[in-house]
C-alpha cells in the first residue's frame, strides 16, 4: 500500500530530509584524495547526530540468510562499484576516482534518502559526462512526477534519456517509496511503459534514484554480501532525492 502523508508527516519528512541535505554538505566540503572510506562514514555519521537524526543504514537487516547487517552510516560505491558498498579503513580515494554515496537519516520517526556521485580531482571527459547524465536523468524523470500521471511515466522519460546519451541503467535495483519505513511501496525502476502504474497523488513521498552504468547493464554481487559491481568493469553512478507529490509540480525535499 502507498501511504499519503499527512500535512504534519509531511513537515517530519522535510525534517529528515534536510539532515540528508547537509550531511551531503559536509561530505562535499571534505572528501579528498588521501581518504578512507571509513574516514568518510565517520563524517556523515556524526553530522547526522549533531542534528538529531540516526543514521538509518547503520545496521540495516535485509533479512537473508548468512548477510549480515550493513556496518556503516553510508554505502561508498567507487568507479565501477554501483551500490552498497561497505566502507573501510583500508580503502583509499584516489584523483581521478569517482565516489557514490548513499545514505538516509531517521529523524521524528520519517526517513530522507539520497544519493551523491562524487568526481575527485580530472577526470576524462566521458567519465563527467556519466555523471552528468546520472543527474540529469533524475531530474528528467520528475518533469512527469506530478498528480495524475503513473508512475510508469517517471520510469520511462529515466530510462529513454539514459538509453539515448549510450549508457545503461541497472535493472535489479530500484527507487521506492519512502516515509516512516526506509522502504515503501511503490517500486520505481528506471525503466518501464508510460501509462502504466499507480497514479500519482499528492502527499505521496518517494525516492527517485537512477543507477547508470557506462557500459552493459549487467552486474555482479561481491562476497560481502553487499556491493554491487559491474560485470564489464565500467563506471557507474547514482543519484537520488526524495521528492513530494504536490497539486503542482514535485517538491524535491533532500536539496536545501
Amino acid at each position: 500500500m502507498v501511504t499519503i502523508k499527512s500535512k504534519k508527516e509531511i513537515e517530519l519528512m522535510k525534517e529528515a530530509c534536510r539532515v540528508v541535505a547537509l550531511t551531503y554538505e559536509e561530505l562535499e566540503k571534505r572528501i579528498k584524495p588521501g581518504m578512507t572510506t571509513y574516514e568518510l562514514d565517520q563524517i556523515a555519521e556524526s553530522k547526522m547526530r549533531s542534528l538529531g537524526a540516526i543514521p538509518a543504514e547503520k545496521g540495516y537487516d535485509i533479512g537473508i540468510r548468512g548477510v549480515p547487517k550493513f556496518p556503516a552510516s553510508i554505502c561508498v560505491s567507487i568507479n565501477d562499484e554501483v551500490i552498497h558498498g561497505i566502507p573501510s579503513k583500508h580503502r583509499i580515494i584516489k584523483e581521478g576516482d569517482i565516489v557514490s554515496i548513499d545514505t538516509v537519516a531517521l529523524k521524528g520517526g520519517f526517513n530522507g534518502d539520497a544519493a551523491r556521485t562524487f568526481v575527485i580531482g580530472k577526470v576524462p571527459k566521458e567519465t563527467q559526462r556519466l555523471v552528468d547524465v546520472t543527474k540529469q536523468a533524475f531530474f528528467e524523470g520528475i518533469k512527469y512526477a506530478k498528480k495524475g500521471n503513473r508512475i510508469g511515466d517517471v520510469c520511462h522519460a529515466i530510462g529513454e534519456y539514459v538509453h539515448s546519451q549510450g549508457f545503461s541503467v541497472v535493472r535489479e535495483f530500484q527507487g521506492h517509496g519512502i516515509g516512516r519505513e526506509m522502504h515503501e511501496d511503490p517500486g520505481i525502476p528506471n525503466y518501464g511503459r508510460a501509462g502504466r502504474g499507480i497514479r500519482l497523488e499528492p502527499g505521496m513521498t518517494l525516492a527517485i534514484e537512477p543507477m547508470v552504468i557506462q557500459g552493459k547493464p549487467n552486474i555482479l554481487e561481491l562476497e560481502d554480501g553487499w556491493t554491487i559491481v559491474t560485470e564489464d568493469g565500467s563506471l557507474a553512478a547514482h543519484y537520488e532525492n526524495t521528492i513530494l507529490i504536490t497539486e503542482k509540480e514535485p517538491e524535491i525535499l533532500t536539496i536545501l
